[in-house]
């Protein structure tokens, strides 16, 4: 398969994306679809340009800095508030929130 055709295949449509939209319950019209679609092949274009760069040898970048970073000591600096954050739920079990189930 060429280049061309991989970038043929990854192509998204304005139906594709109303799709993926409706699944992630996204409300968008069609001209949102259709721009949405565009910016997404750009983008799935430029990772495919990427993917074809010659990365031999290079050594994976830590930091983009020559000198490392100072880092702050790690203490803790406020106090435990859960018991008052949780006191105006509506519902907690064992320290956790409870929620309205959500999935169908």
């Amino acid at each position: 398969m060429s280049t061309s055709d991989a970038q043929h295949s990854a192509d998204l449509n304005a139906e594709t994306v109303s799709a993926i939209a409706h699944l992630a319950r996204l409300s968008l019209d069609d001209t949102q679809s259709a721009e949405y679609a565009q910016s997404l092949n750009k983008i799935l274009g430029m990772m495919e340009t990427l993917k074809g760069i010659n990365t031999d040898g290079v050594e994976p970048l830590k930091s983009p800095f020559d000198n490392p970073q100072p880092l702050r000591e790690d203490v803790v600096s406020e106090t435990n508030h859960r018991e008052q954050y949780q006191a105006v739920a509506p519902a907690t079990e064992a320290g956790l929130y409870l929620v309205p189930r959500v999935i169908e």
